[in-house]
């Protein structure tokens, strides 16, 4: 609603489409009452200048009024909107709040399966080691084994050397008696 629209309907209820001077009228501006010629002319500007007034007022009421009916329905849309921006805000804590907890059921999968393979990790360190001492027992059975064979080894070339020894007196004691 313009700033003379107030003016424009009540002139076309007036004047039904003629060409008629435009004069307004106010709802609220009293009618002028019929004066005395006893009254000074210096009081009729003074009931103008009320009587103008009032329809100021009236008019800057009625302006006010929009202007509070406009930043009214201005505040409504501001509220709707930050009535939408809440749900989107919902919307994406929601979002985000199922992702961490689809993340948060992802790492302790992950997290089971890491401790089933540092378990392994843990079981498979524990046979190397017994691997480990296994071979160092086997190892020194195999020294122990090669110590016996060298020792065996030693006992069999003095046997042999005292057999070719007493074959070789034998030998000779036969050919000093031939």
């Amino acid at each position: 609603m313009g700033l003379f629209d107030v003016f424009k309907d009540q002139d076309e209820d007036e004047n039904s489409g003629g060409m008629a001077e435009e004069t307004p009228s106010f709802e609220s501006e009293p009618e002028p009452a019929v004066e005395s010629r006893d009254e000074t002319p210096a009081t009729e500007p003074a009931e103008e200048t009320t009587s103008y007034s009032q329809a100021g007022t009236a008019m800057q009421s009625q302006l006010g009024i929009e202007g509070l009916m406009d930043k009214r329905f201005k505040l409504g849309e501001a509220i709707d909107y930050v009535g939408s921006m809440i749900k989107e805000l919902r919307d994406k804590r929601s979002n985000l709040q199922k992702s961490i907890e689809d993340e948060s059921v992802d790492i302790k999968n992950l997290k089971e399966k890491l401790t089933k393979i540092n378990q392994f990790i843990q079981e498979e360190n524990e046979g190397l080691q017994e691997l480990t001492r296994k071979r160092s027992e086997v190892e020194k059975d195999a020294d122990d084994v090669g110590n016996i064979v060298y020792s065996l080894r030693d006992k069999i070339t003095e046997i042999d050397k005292i057999v070719a020894d007493e074959a070789s007196r034998i030998s000779s004691f036969k050919s000093s008696k031939s």
